[in-house]
């Protein structure tokens, strides 16, 4: 099962995850600096990143890792506050450019190509005080953030993502509250960062068009978060309905504007609305996109990235006490197939991905697509010998690649969620998703290669699986 030639095999991490070094050379608090040393039971165990895999003085140990993987891609986030410690270009901190020249640079040097995330959730502590995602400001201080790291990295990073995840992002910390600042604006807020989320994308993007892409050649486009959904009754036409608005409210909530027409889908105009008029709202609680915006997001991406881990069922379940939050607008309820195998919160569906992307290939008219995180966790303590999950792996890369032979998907990047063990936001060091083990009680931080890593070292030598379909 060869894949294409040239295929692009990767892994990620993110700065807060696995960085440490948390007030280091300068660089500012991020918001969840703050929200992690306030402590309050809100991350496992009272859990912090500000030594997590302690990459920030241990690259050279990462770089052995991607080496020792032979991966073509190593997808990684730069932290604003390390670049910019208040947020703005007011003060540029030298230390922070240095990190990751080095970084990129390294990677060049070994063949390996970057994939630079702008934002992985980790918004300086300074502008999440002036309003955060909430505030219309927020496009402009991402903008001049953005357009930073174009002019200082771009020679040399041609891929890259704006924002990881804006749609899991403003639901959990601006609907739900639980990410920092750790408040809930239930049925408005997370509407309200979407819209600057999306704004925010698309004004970047047109930045880099306009003053970069000439000189740079680079493509620029955000990572979705998505899951698959299947009707719970196949046969109920109930079922498939909130598939369907499952759908539109968490994946094309932000890819219909973006991909094709610079609006929201119909269905989650139509629900909000409705929703918001039985409630005795005066308006809808979505804002409303203008025209002009309309035209200026539309088309803001150059190819799809998309970070998929896990399937669920779902029915329709009507809102009849008229309940005020993000997840009661969709009228769903959303759960496992109990024969599902459930590893915390991922349930093992490989063929869900499959599916995933032929719904990004007909819904969005089979655009290039990069996975850009893929995953299984294990709990703590977790044994080097995980022949059980490198088995998840395997099924996934056989439904990867009959979507790429039989389906014809255009896919062309692959990136497993994590290259290390590393703090897994409010869930802390309890559950691990790398490819390689870190003992965070050993100051040094060993990383030691799970089976997962040797077997995927064999699928990238070979680009693919032995055997046939």
């Amino acid at each position: 099962m060869a894949f294409p030639e040239g295929f692009g095999w990767g892994a990620s991490t993110a700065a807060y995850q696995v960085e440490g070094g948390w007030d280091a050379d300068g660089k500012g608090p991020s918001v969840w600096d703050t929200f992690t040393h306030q402590g309050g039971g809100r991350v496992f165990k009272n859990q912090t990143g500000d030594v997590a895999c302690g990459s920030y003085t241990l690259w050279e140990e990462d770089l052995k890792c991607i080496k020792q993987l032979g991966l073509t891609h190593y997808h990684f986030s730069l932290s604003w506050s390390r670049l910019l410690p208040d947020g703005t270009t007011g003060f540029i901190n030298q230390k922070g450019i240095d990190y990751y020249n080095k970084i990129i640079d390294d990677l060049l040097t070994n063949g390996v190509t970057p994939i630079v995330t702008l934002y992985h959730f980790d918004l300086p502590q300074t502008l999440e005080d002036q309003g955060g995602w909430l505030s219309e400001a927020i496009i402009e201080s991402f903008d001049e953030y953005a357009q930073f790291c174009f002019s200082t990295f771009g020679d040399r990073v041609k891929q890259w993502i704006t924002i990881n995840e804006p749609n899991l992002f403003a639901l959990l910390t601006y609907d739900l509250g639980v990410f920092p600042p750790g408040v809930p604006h239930r049925g408005t807020g997370g509407y309200q960062a979407i819209h600057n989320l999306i704004k925010a994308h698309a004004r970047s993007w047109h930045s880099y068009d306009s003053l970069f892409r000439k000189g740079q050649k680079g493509m620029v486009s955000l990572a979705l978060f998505a899951g698959w959904v299947e009707p719970a009754d196949p046969n109920s036409a109930s079922d498939q309905e909130a598939a369907q608005r499952a759908m539109a409210f968490h994946l094309d909530i932000f890819a219909k504007p973006i991909f094709i027409d610079g609006d929201y889908p119909e269905v989650v105009k139509s629900q909000i609305a409705s929703m918001s008029k039985k409630q005795g709202y005066p308006s809808s609680r979505l804002p409303e996109f203008t025209e002009e915006e309309k035209r200026m997001i539309k088309g803001t991406a150059d190819f799809f990235a998309v970070q998929y881990y896990s399937s669920r069922l779902v029915k329709y379940r009507e809102n009849d006490k008229g309940e005020l939050s993000f997840l009661q607008d969709v009228e769903v309820e959303i759960f496992p197939d109990p024969s599902w195998i459930k590893l915390d919160w991922v349930c093992v569906v490989p063929w869900g991905l499959r599916k995933l992307l032929n719904y990004i290939k007909d819904t969005y008219n089979n655009p290039v697509i990069y996975i850009t995180e893929n995953g299984f966790p294990q709990g703590d303590p977790a044994s080097l010998d995980d022949t059980q999950r490198w088995e998840y792996f395997r099924q996934t890369f056989q439904e990867l690649f009959k979507a790429i032979q039989l389906d014809k998907i255009n896919l062309k990047v692959y990136c497993v969620w994590s290259l290390l063990d590393n703090f897994e936001w409010t869930e802390g060091y309890s559950i691990r998703f790398g490819l390689f083990h870190v003992d965070f009680d050993n100051p040094t931080r060993p990383r030691v290669p799970y089976t997962s890593a040797k077997e995927y070292a064999k699928i990238i030598r070979n680009n693919g699986l032995e055997g046939h379909l």
